[in-house]
């Protein structure tokens, strides 16, 4: 790791006097959004994924080109009490770690490496790194084939004991053992997409959208278990269909469910979805359509039921957006979806029966938003502007859940995931 600053890691003097609000209508976990309240003297680190190659082998229909200006992980120290952050260093990498996780523990991150080709079959890799509990930095464990290419997105099964890989040009998934050492092993199931695709043109797009993307074959986008672990679910954005499997947590594998999969209005694609904290509310955004859906999820049998559907847009748009990522708050209470074009974050409120309102849209202060992320505490929300090379912070208003720019912008070349890890956590 490369330009370390240790002045970033010197230990504050003063202690912070802990309480702990309860409300009505706050989840019992909510106390992390009181900042002030969770103040600690142990760094808090940021990780941003970027692409850091240019894609190559690209299909024709495929719009989303990043030049590939990242240098590969970036590491931050986070200021918990302004939300500033100081560049401690890169973890050089030419292959696009476009997607990072962290495990419970916190001393083990993978990346999805999107733009590695390996083997005949240009298969994309996974890499596990050690994380040094003292200073943030990586150390590369090893890296695996990830089943497919251009792996967009990886998850860790609820048990820790598996990392499930979405690959987008490949349109597949695969399970990866984590090993005792936190190593990466070869995949136990691979789920192969296969259907018919979807049209070119959403059917709930925005009038005169030219929002096409994924409907040329099979991309798989997301996969996720969902919080017991007992089923997995991934997106298909190219079949307009969600999966649902049953995991058997002993082998690894993956087995279609009964039903195996929901459908969405032809040519909406699906990217992204997000549990709420209840295991029950279900909520999944349409790149192409611009739309959340709300489906009720029963965690005994994996069904996914529909129940609403609503725009990520302003009233009266028209024209090109294609949405990105999608996050329930650290409270229950709002949701918050990602538009590219219109580059904007939607913000709706959560009813009491899990219905989304919408409330209002917020300028990125960037281009081509991919994802955001909440930091540990819920007070800050930040924004990887993909095209503009840089992270927004925006601070996040616990009452009404607007969000505020701070006027902070973090340069970083072609950024598109940021996930964070407090060194003073306890390991698990």
């Amino acid at each position: 790791m490369t330009r370390v600053s240790p002045s970033v890691f010197s230990v504050r003097c003063s202690l912070w006097s802990l309480s702990l609000i309860l409300t009505a209508g706050f989840w019992l976990n909510c106390g992390s959004l009181f900042a002030e309240d969770n103040e600690t003297d142990s760094p808090l680190i940021a990780y941003v994924g970027t692409f850091s190659s240019p894609l190559r082998d690209v299909l024709p229909t495929q719009v989303d080109l990043p030049p590939g200006t990242g240098e590969g992980i970036h590491i931050f120290q986070v200021d918990r009490k302004t939300g500033a952050f100081s560049l401690l260093g890169v973890h050089q990498l030419g292959t696009s770690p476009s997607a990072l996780v962290i495990n419970a523990a916190g001393n083990r991150l993978y990346s999805a490496n999107e733009t590695d080709h390996v083997g005949e079959k240009k298969s994309g890799t996974v890499t596990s790194y050690a994380i040094n509990r003292q200073d943030g930095s990586l150390k590369a464990l090893n890296s695996v084939e990830s089943g497919g290419a251009g792996p967009t997105y990886v998850s860790l099964h609820p048990s820790g004991k598996y990392l499930l890989v979405a690959n987008y040009f490949g349109g597949s998934v695969a399970v990866l053992p984590v090993l005792e050492d936190g190593q990466l092993g070869p995949a136990t199931s691979i789920f192969v997409d296969e259907g018919k695709i979807g049209p070119t043109r959403a059917q709930n797009a925005p009038p005169g959208s030219f929002a096409i993307s994924g409907h040329d074959r099979t991309h798989a986008h997301m996969i996720q278990a969902d919080p017991a672990g007992k089923y997995v679910l991934h997106v298909d954005l190219g079949l307009d269909q969600i999966f649902v499997s049953k995991f058997d947590q002993t082998r690894g594998t993956l087995t279609p469910n009964d039903p195996p999969f929901v459908s969405f209005p032809p040519g909406d694609g699906p990217r992204h979805f997000h549990f709420h904290h209840n295991g029950r509310w279900f909520y999944s955004i349409q790149e192409e359509g611009s739309t959340v859906v709300l489906f009720d999820y029963d965690p005994a049998t994996g069904k996914l039921v529909e129940r609403q559907t609503i725009s990520t847009l302003p009233e009266g748009f028209a024209g090109s957006n294609f949405c990105s990522g999608i996050l329930v708050s650290p409270d229950g209470r709002f949701v918050y979806a990602g538009n590219r074009l219109h580059d904007s974050i939607a913000i709706f409120s959560i009813g009491e029966n899990g219905e989304l309102t919408y409330v209002t849209e917020v300028w990125t202060q960037g281009n081509y938003p991919r994802s955001f992320n909440f930091d540990p505490s819920g007070r800050f929300l930040y924004v990887c502007n993909q095209r503009s090379d840089n992270l927004a912070a925006f601070e996040v208003d616990q009452k009404s859940g607007l969000l505020k720019f701070t006027g902070q912008f973090i340069p970083v070349g072609n950024p598109s995931s940021i996930v964070f890890q407090d060194l003073g956590k306890t390991q698990e």
